[in-house]
């Protein structure tokens, strides 16, 4: 596989797309609440400075503004596979644990993705609060067959399935 970027900067290309196309994650998570840490194949670390706007009544980090972090991480996930188009959700689950924070707090993200194929990739978030406890996981099923022809992508599936192969 030839990459034109190394991951982490390929998938911080993937995010300013996102805050660039998209009207949910800019006006949830603003161009400077959230930041991806690093990116290898497959994993994806990032982090979120809670803002009031990531909140519920309760003054604590709302459950819909983690579930929009899964559907953001598993997409993150997907790309840094090197798909730049990172399909559309099929599925989607959110299991809350502990509580995620509140204003002023990070919350630390890794997004997995378990497999790709030609069709689905499955992927799994995990979510730390600033005491370093589980709060909260989630699976991500995205529909991917047209993603891996979109020209931005670094890697086409054959590619992908000699890679995984050599391992």
């Amino acid at each position: 596989m030839s990459t034109k970027l190394a991951p982490t900067k390929f998938v911080r290309s993937v995010v300013r797309s996102f805050m660039a196309e998209s009207g949910l994650e800019p006006r949830l998570l603003g161009p400077h609440n959230f930041r991806v840490l690093h990116a290898e194949k497959g994993k994806v670390d990032f982090e979120l400075d809670i803002h009031k706007d990531h909140t519920n009544r309760l003054k604590i980090l709302h459950g819909g503004t983690i579930a929009s972090l899964v559907d953001l991480g598993g997409s993150l996930a997907v790309a840094s596979m090197g798909l730049f188009a990172t399909g559309v959700s099929t599925d989607l689950n959110v299991t809350y644990l502990s509580g995620g924070g509140k204003v002023g707090d990070k919350l630390h993200g890794t997004a997995v993705c378990e497999k790709i194929g030609k069709t689905l990739a499955f992927t799994q978030v995990t979510f730390k609060n600033k005491k370093g406890e589980l709060a909260a996981r989630g699976s991500h099923t995205k529909y991917v067959a047209q993603a891996w022809g979109a020209h931005e992508s670094y890697t086409a599936p054959n590619e992908y399935a000699e890679a995984k192969e050599d391992k």
